[in-house]
C-alpha cells in the first residue's frame, strides 16, 4: 500500500511538471520517454518563431 501511494504522488509530480511545460512553451514540442509504464525522461525542444 506504501509503495502504491509514493508511485501516485511520484506520477502526480510529474504530470504537473509536464502541465507546467506545455503551459510555458509557445511553439515546439514535449516529448515523454516511458519504461514499464512509468515517465523516465521528459524532453522538452522549443522553437523561437522570428
Amino acid at each position: 500500500m506504501a509503495d502504491e501511494s509514493k508511485w501516485e504522488k511520484r506520477d502526480e509530480n510529474y504530470l504537473n511538471k509536464i502541465k507546467n511545460i506545455v503551459t510555458d512553451i509557445r511553439y515546439g514540442s514535449v516529448n515523454l520517454i516511458i519504461q514499464d509504464g512509468k515517465v523516465i525522461q521528459i524532453d522538452k525542444t522549443e522553437k523561437i518563431r522570428l
